[in-house]
């Protein structure tokens, strides 16, 4: 397991600076000069020139590269090229407002998805089934955008359930207050999905050798299911659920944004309209570390939910 846990460290390494020449180069040759956004439409030469050598964009690629690898090296981003705040402290008070969404979804959506698969596998074929799978088919038709405006405007300003807009300053007030429309919305738009999936990987399972020689036993239908099928399928299961997290701190940007919650997703989209290469770098890297750790922590999970399955 140690000598698993080194390897694996070590390959991050030549990924984490793929990334970041990725990042570097787009930035470089695609984003545009943000001396130019920065400085205003009426600036003159001088200014833009005075901005590129405050930012040390006018320096050599070579030059500006290393500085990048050092930055990545010491977690140290410097400051935002817009606000002026440190890059540090953005990244760290942002991280949690999405981390306060990020959880309790995960936790929902798969608890719900893999529940109501492991049902509508066992119902294959009934009325029930198919009811449920047309539902999940309009539902994943519909655009997030109208989910958030359809609840905002009901639950919320109709209503009166929730806040439509704010963030508090503790855990427990936005877990109780403010997240839970939020979390509500990105429920109902991901369970759909995840429900056809998981109830998918429910039914490869069903049909395999090993179900009919247990129910030939005589085993009962909740223990094949909840014992036999769930432990075959927990594989595909944490691969999705895992390879989705790190994608979940930047895809909720909508709903941040139309919440006004102060997370990664919406400081992402900030960034990228004002060139902000800091907060883009650092945000990258962050996003990138995630989805490596996550994709580690899976194969340790491969391994707790089948045994069989061995860490090389």
């Amino acid at each position: 397991m140690a000598a698993y846990l080194i390897r694996r460290a070590w390959q991050m390494i030549p990924t984490l600076l793929g990334v970041l020449l990725l990042v570097f180069v787009l930035f470089n040759w695609v984003g545009g000069d943000p001396a130019y956004i920065l400085a205003g439409k009426i600036a003159s030469p001088e200014q833009v020139a005075n901005i590129r050598r405050q930012l040390g964009i006018d320096e050599p690629y070579y030059v500006q590269f290393w500085i990048l690898l050092k930055q990545a090296a010491t977690l140290d981003f410097g400051n935002s090229w817009s606000t002026g705040e440190s890059v540090s402290h953005i990244v760290g008070t942002r991280l949690g407002p999405s981390l306060t969404l990020l959880i309790p979804l995960t936790l929902l959506e798969t608890a719900i998805a893999v529940l109501l698969g492991l049902v509508l596998a066992y119902l294959h074929g009934s009325l029930t089934d198919r009811m449920v799978m047309m539902v999940c088919t309009v539902g994943m038709s519909v655009s997030i955008l109208v989910y958030i405006i359809v609840f905002q405007y009901v639950l919320a300003y109709q209503w009166g359930l929730f806040p439509v807009q704010g963030w508090g300053d503790t855990v427990a007030q936005n877990l109780s207050r403010y997240a839970l429309l939020p979390v509500l919305i990105l429920l109902v738009v991901s369970i759909a999905p995840n429900l056809r999936l998981f109830r998918t990987f429910m039914l490869d399972e069903i049909g395999q050798d090993y179900v009919r020689t247990a129910r030939a036993k005589g085993m009962s239908e909740g223990r094949v299911m909840w014992v036999h099928v769930l432990r075959n399928a927990a594989i595909p299961i944490i691969t999705h659920v895992m390879s989705n997290l790190p994608a979940l701190l930047i895809g909720a940007f909508l709903v941040e944004r139309f919440f006004s919650i102060p997370g990664i997703g919406r400081e992402i989209i900030l960034a990228v309209e004002r060139s902000d290469f800091p907060v883009i770098k650092a945000i990258t890297l962050l996003v990138a570390v995630a989805t490596m750790l996550f994709n580690l922590l899976a194969d340790l999970m491969y391994h707790l939910a089948d045994p069989r399955v061995r860490l090389e």
